[in-house]
């Protein structure tokens, strides 16, 4: 194995952040998977219907991020789950409108309080200036 002495991976910022969003996502995956069985993309679905209300699977990908195909596949995962329902659009039959059932809320209601024991975890090792740094850093980089 030969080493390339003109790049180090270790210090390239989009590899650091993936590495860091990796240890931090999956060691939170663990909590909603263990507890309600859901996926990555289950539990952001979820967590913007909780967040932001009603929408459309469009409005997820858009203020999410993510590919239709994976929102779809969350979708019906957590309509099967029977923690959201759809509502065909009358005005365009080819969207509905995404809604969390009771059992939806009450599962998003008991995951923003493990979110937020979570987040206080991670951050206990910061500084308030660090922390306030971090959030302002990783706010401008989701920008660009």
């Amino acid at each position: 194995m030969t080493q390339n002495d003109t790049f180090e991976l270790q210090g390239f910022t989009p590899y650091l952040l993936n590495q860091a969003a990796e240890a931090t996502g999956s060691r939170f995956q663990s909590i909603y998977k263990s507890k309600y069985g859901m996926l990555r993309t289950e539990w952001r679905v979820l967590f913007h219907l909780g967040c932001y209300g009603d929408m459309t699977a469009k409005d997820v990908c858009d203020r999410a991020g993510l590919h239709k195909t994976k929102v779809s596949r969350a979708v019906s995962a957590l309509a099967q789950k029977r923690f959201l329902e759809r509502h065909e659009l009358p005005e365009d039959r080819r969207h509905e409108r995404l809604t969390l059932t009771r059992a939806g809320r009450r599962a998003f209601e008991d995951l923003v309080e493990d979110a937020q024991n979570f987040d206080q975890q991670l951050i206990e090792h910061f500084s308030e200036g660090e922390i306030e740094t971090l959030r302002l850093v990783l706010k401008k980089l989701a920008e660009l």
